[in-house]
């Protein structure tokens, strides 16, 4: 094994960071010669007092172990190098470091040699141990090199220092602890020299602690707290350490509760502490035992949560009170007053003792009989080590506070005794924890969004509730029975993996259903109504008078291009109109070479056609809605035709352009970048939607600045500001299958790229070139100049993804400063392992899940769904044999139509159940698809019923499937069509150009030429097909039909009596 399990590193290497050669590992150049620095400066400041006046301090970090544990030899690795190199030693002299190691360590080592020696003057010397060797001769020159370096300093026996309270571990550093006490060398301990080392913390380390506590926050608040009062009324029986187990997975799966940070990030502190039942152990070693939750009148339960990102801790604990005794009150008020005396006293200047005697004095003054309960010690500084022991609150430490230091400021009291009689009520501690960082003008309490106050940790059951409790209980027993996780584990008690999905979808089932009644009662579904009204247009006028009129010239159709009107001859007069009503003009020729030109005008009440303000000003007047007219000069109506699409088009382009305008939110103004901070560039991108005209497309570059982004081109008018504040989700995808890496921002508020309005913005680079093959044959695989080509491919490929990863990890770092932490800003990375084809539009694509979104950015339309605003997914047209089904995706917003991917390969059905579990959203399962909008404006018109109706379990198929086999939909289920997604085959090999090529041009004329096609009215064609239906002796649904049909969208099950056989589909 060549390094620790360490899931807290980065193997992707950013700007200013240096690997081995084939090696994921890469050590952080920078941050090592700052650090170095500090190091040694730290060293020389506190020689005689903290490091007691060593010569040599030589650090030996242990083999890797499973166990959870915190050494200061492996906290200076990780703050040093930002790795754990298990099984290295490692001497520091003021010339010379000495670095005891293995082949493959000493690769990864070696790019630290030029920053050592620029940051400290110290050469670094590696001395390399075979597999089979005992390391006692590189040892040897170690000790050679101290002497030696003693002599030269004129001092008779070397002080080394070293960790002492660390007992060596493994065959070399065994060898190395003998070695080292029989060289006749002072041994001096080091470990308040580390400790003193590592207590300031700069605002790297700061940002990692506040990600840490938002993430052990957002697990106390958002699933600790709901999974207990879950528990707590259903009456469920659950062992502490079943929840511990379930704790440490959400900590671990930071999605599970919305929180944006990589999984590979963040690991525990500990495995998480649950405690009742009187059988309490305050100390973070205390482990969660096998007892089930105890929750009965007076009980007290303590829940503690410590959550590491990037190996920086923090830690929460919290303690809540069921039906309690008022000396139960009284106790926790007085230990959370005292608990915000301690946090108060922390400020730079202060003693770190003050803490611990504030809240001593609080607990003196107010509850002078709980003084021998309260802990010894108000908590430790936290960072690297979840115990920074030089930092210890208690009160006799002396040292000074200091802006930059961490504490987990932990108080409690325990074995407090209660009047209750129950024997596991008797006797019950309290606890409370924070992570606090202390800054220049605030002492900054991180863990904070999860409540301590009183009112919500107390919780309390009238005597109707305690009475209806025992049948409550009995009923849940029969209905469904909660297994512990140590049961499913046993051999006798094995379940599948689906068993234990079902059971989690039934309790989200009726989380899902509480959730969406307590939404429809307090007034709607969330969110606006995205169906907007239509927008109507400016007031459109071609001639202000008469007067404006061009001179008459023949009585021929004339086009304005200046007023925007076209003129017509009608009875002798040439009357105006301007283009904006024309809906479309069309021209013909019949067999006497007659041509005929056709002018159909959009009229008020007609179907398809806008309420423009013009038309609804005069309600009853009477509107012209086609005139034709012929000539024998076809090229003059060819002309005419031509300038009327030419003028209608640019206008009406003008005219959406201006009311998409109209409704965009105003941004913030970009701050640009000054001498102080200089911008992350990231030049030659491509940018989605691009911007209009009809010139040569050339790249640009994209900048962060000080509050946001800004991509311009060499032209002028080709910019686009992209502020932090409006960004919803932002993406990284590195190109792997496919011939771009990209970002990509999805924003809150749509902004304009050109002349559109969009709510997406990407940039990327295409990683491969468009190669053709002019020979005609086809080319051996094994040809030179294709192999050599290949490798030009994959190093261009590897070139960007490391320059893009290089951008964002400088942006994630920007965006994790305090001014940008309301934000919560981050890249996310699609996890390609997840992903599966569907066709959310019109083409099939590969969609894939990312840590909050579901997406898809490569082809466009883009398809960006933030998983937080779905209500369920329905899974359409499954157990019927189909080589595919349909994914329905229902919005918490009713007002807000479906999104529906088709076409998914049943192969990827157990996956997407298994991803959409684990993200705890509920889904179903159906046979056919459902009338998705009749169904939403059926429960937003009476939402009551729904409610009361079992919610969304008519969608479940088991207990709605229970209907007649012979009805008409349920045989006929799905019928595959040639009109599906292969229809599109045209429109796909169309798109099939450079991305980087115009995007724009393609969709200019598509409106004008379908709507040539239009000449029919809406009843015309409508009469049409209801005559071709008689003729085929197809009559129109009877209203009893349709209503029948509707209540088979909705789900509603057909009466017990209905014939035929009954079964389930599983």
């Amino acid at each position: 094994m060549l390094m620790g399990d360490h899931r807290n590193g980065s193997s992707q290497p950013p700007n200013g960071k240096a690997s081995a050669a084939g090696s994921p590992y890469s050590i952080d150049v920078n941050t090592f010669q700052s650090r170095l620095k500090s190091f040694y400066s730290h060293w020389d400041e506190h020689k005689t007092n903290l490091w007691g006046s060593s010569d040599a301090i030589a650090i030996a970090c242990p083999p890797p172990s499973d166990d959870l544990r915190y050494l200061k030899s492996t906290a200076l690795n990780l703050w040093l190098l930002g790795f754990e190199f298990p099984d290295t030693i490692m001497v520091f002299m003021k010339k010379q470091i000495h670095l005891l190691c293995s082949q493959k360590k000493a690769s990864i080592l070696e790019t630290v040699r030029k920053p050592s020696k620029e940051a400290v003057g110290a050469d670094v010397i590696m001395h390399i141990k075979a597999k089979d060797d005992d390391g006692v001769t590189q040892m040897d020159a170690i000790f050679r090199a101290i002497r030696s370096q003693s002599k030269v300093d004129g001092s008779d026996v070397a002080a080394i220092g070293y960790i002492s309270r660390e007992a060596p571990e493994g065959k070399l550093l065994e060898t190395w602890a003998d070695k080292l006490k029989n060289t006749g060398f002072q041994l001096i301990d080091v470990s308040n020299g580390l400790s003193s080392l590592f207590a300031v913390k700069n605002n790297e380390e700061l940002t990692s602690i506040k990600r840490a506590s938002y993430l052990a926050t957002s697990v106390m608040k958002n699933f600790v707290v709901p999974k207990l009062e879950n528990v707590i009324d259903d009456e469920k029986k659950i062992s502490h350490s079943t929840l511990m187990e379930e704790t440490e997975k959400v900590i671990l799966e930071p999605s599970k509760v919305n929180c944006k940070l990589k999984a590979d990030n963040v690991d525990i502190c500990y495995p998480p502490i649950f405690q009742s039942g009187g059988e309490f152990d305050l100390r973070p070693s205390a482990v969660s035992n096998d007892d089930l939750l105890y929750y009965d009148s007076a009980s007290v339960i303590i829940c503690a949560v410590g959550a590491r990102y990037k190996s920086y801790c923090s830690n929460i604990a919290r303690t809540f009170l069921i039906d309690a005794e008022p000396l139960q009150s009284k106790a926790y008020e007085v230990l959370l007053k005292a608990h915000e005396a301690a946090i108060g006293s922390l400020k730079p200047g202060n003693k770190i003792s003050a803490a611990y005697l504030d809240a001593l004095s609080v607990v003196q003054k107010d509850a002078p009989e709980l003084v021998s309960n309260l802990t010894k010690s108000a908590g430790t500084g936290i960072g690297i080590e979840f115990r920074e022991s030089g930092l210890n609150l208690n009160a006799k430490n002396e040292q000074i506070v200091k802006e930059g230091m961490v504490f987990n400021v932990t108080l409690g009291f325990q074995n407090l005794q209660s009047e209750s009689s129950k024997p596991k009520s008797k006797n019950f501690s309290m606890l409370l924890a924070d992570t606090v960082i202390i800054a220049k003008d605030k002492t900054e309490v991180v863990t904070s969004l999860s409540s301590k106050a009183v009112k919500d940790v107390a919780y309390s059951f009238n005597e109707d509730e305690e009475e209806e409790r025992p049948a409550k209980k009995a009923k849940a027993e029969v209905t469904e029975p909660v297994m512990s996780k140590t049961a499913l584990r046993s051999d006798n008690h094995e379940i599948s993996k689906e068993e234990l999905r079902r059971q989690h979808q039934a309790e989200l089932a009726r989380q899902k259903n509480e959730e969406t009644a307590r939404r429809l009662a307090g007034g709607g579904s969330e969110g606006g109504d995205n169906r907007a009204a239509v927008k109507t247009s400016a007031d459109l006028v071609a001639y202000k008078n008469i007067n404006d009129l061009p001179a008459p010239r023949d009585m021929m159709i004339q086009i304005d291009q200046k007023h925007e009107a076209i003129l017509l001859p009608i009875n002798g007069s040439m009357v105006p109109f301007h283009v904006a009503f024309i809906r479309t003009v069309s021209s013909q020729q019949d067999t006497n070479r007659n041509c005929y030109i056709r002018i159909i005008f959009n009229v008020p009440g007609t179907p398809f056609s806008p309420h423009d303000a013009n038309s609804m000003k005069f309600p009853g007047s009477i509107y012209l809605k086609e005139a034709s007219f012929r000539s024998k000069d076809s090229r003059h109506i060819s002309e005419v035709v031509q300038s009327i699409k030419t003028l209608r088009r640019q206008v009406v382009a003008r005219e959406s352009e201006r009311a998409e305008r109209a409704t965009l939110v105003t941004q913030e103004k970009l701050q640009l970048a000054n001498n102080r901070f200089k911008p992350i560039r990231l030049p030659d991108l491509w940018i989605r939607p691009n911007f209009g005209g009809r010139g040569r497309k050339i790249p640009g570059t994209l900048e962060a600045h000080v509050n946001g982004f800004r991509y311009s081109t060499t032209r002028q008018d080709e910019r686009v500001d992209v502020m932090f504040a409006n960004i919803k989700h932002a993406f990284f995808q590195p190109a792997e299958n496919e011939m771009i890496t990209l970002l990509h921002f999805h924003l809150h508020n749509h902004i304009m790229v050109g002349n559109r309005k969009t709510k997406d913005v990407q940039f990327y680079v295409e990683v491969m070139e468009m190669v053709q093959n002019v020979g005609g044959g086809k080319r051996s695989a094994y040809d030179p100049d294709e192999l050599e080509e290949e490798q030009r491919e994959r190093d261009r490929k590897n070139k960007i993804n490391v320059e893009f990863q290089s951008f964002v990890n400088r942006v994630n770092d920007l965006w994790g400063q305090p001014q940008f932490s309301g934000l919560d800003l981050e890249f996310d990375q699609p996890l390609r392992e997840l992903g599966f084809t569907g066709v959310p539009f019109k083409s099939s694509v590969f969609i894939v899940p990312t840590s909050a979104c579901l997406v898809e950015l490569i082809e466009t339309p883009f398809l960006v769904v933030t998983l937080g605003e779905i209500e369920i997914v329905n899974l359409e047209r499954v157990g019927l044999g189909q080589k595919n089904f349909d994914m329905t995706i229902v919005f918490k917003d009713f007002k807000r139509d479906v999104l529906r991917i088709d076409s998914v390969p049943s192969t990827a059905l157990d996956g997407i159940k298994e991803w959409l579990d684990t993200t705890d959203i509920k889904y179903y399962e159906s046979r056919l698809n459902l009338n998705w909008r009749q169904i939403l404006k059926t429960i937003t018109d009476d939402p009551q019923s729904f409610i009361e109706g079992g919610g969304w379990e008519f969608l479940n198929l088991e207990a709605t499937d229970s209907e007649s086999d012979n009805s008409e939909e349920s045989d006929k289920g799905y019928e595959p069509s040639d009109l599906e997604p292969e229809s599109d085959s045209e429109d796909e090999a169309s798109e099939s150009e450079s991305l980087v090529e115009s995007e724009d041009e393609e969709e200019e004329d598509s409106e004008e030429d379908s709507e040539e096609e239009k000449g029919k009215t809406w009843e015309e064609l409508e009469r049409e097909a209801s005559n071709a239906d008689r003729e085929k002796g197809v009559d129109s649904d009877s209203e009893e039909e349709r209503k029948r049909r509707k209540m088979k969208a909705f789900g509603k099950s057909r009466p017990v009596g209905s014939s035929g056989a009954k079964r389930k589909i599983r």
